[in-house]
């Protein structure tokens, strides 16, 4: 897929005020600081699309870009930690629960995490959760330019065993991606036009 237009509609906390166009959504989350901003703004070939900050927590609403007039890319605030009040981080839970919950538009979230990492609690919850409700996803591991490519086969070894331990048949679909490298940008939006051509196709939209 080439990438031709990346444009910011809309910022809310309300799954009720997001945009009412039947366009396929795919939402990225993941824990703070995982490099998502980054992530979304090497797949659409923008420097400043999405906000990138050295402080976790930047991203605290429901952003949705509109991509090739015919999809939306949805960044989501980061679960775990940020320098956020108590308060805040209950109300980010809510909409974030809210959207995948809800939100009819959505067709696949892709859960970012960090693969310098070893496998921690908070993301396996969150792909537990994913899984409860039904809501189909990826796991796109970032950061890879980090550690060596052996490590990155390793520490993906090491997710596969805890989902299996977590009741999972199998390891999620997943991507490897750099942002710096700009590695995994075509696979994934490779994934990201064959669903919508899919969808496409099905509805004659």
């Amino acid at each position: 897929m080439k990438i031709n237009t990346a444009e910011f509609v809309i910022s809310n906390s309300e799954v009720s005020k997001c945009p009412k166009e039947p366009l396929p959504e795919y939402a990225f989350i993941g824990r703070s600081n995982v490099g998502k901003s980054s992530l979304i703004n090497m797949l659409t070939n923008h420097k400043n699309l999405a906000k990138t900050s050295g402080r976790p927590g930047k991203t605290q609403l429901i952003n949705h870009f509109k991509i090739n007039n015919n999809w939306f890319l949805v960044d989501l605030p980061g679960y775990g930690y940020a320098r956020v009040s108590k308060k805040a981080k209950e109300t980010f839970q809510q909409f974030i629960t809210d959207y995948f919950e809800k939100r009819e538009q959505l067709v696949c979230a892709f859960v970012l995490i960090d693969i310098r990492l070893e496998a921690q609690k908070i993301d396996l919850e969150f792909i537990n959760y994913l899984g409860e409700i039904e809501v189909p996803f990826c796991i796109v591991f970032t950061k890879s330019d980090k550690i060596s490519k052996g490590k990155v086969e390793q520490n993906i070894a090491a997710y596969r065993k805890a989902l299996l331990a977590n009741n999972w048949e199998e390891m999620p679909q997943h991507f490897i991606t750099s942002s710096l490298d700009v590695v995994g940008r075509e696979p994934l939006l490779d994934f990201i036009d064959g669903v919508n051509d899919g969808i496409f196709k099905n509805n004659d939209l």
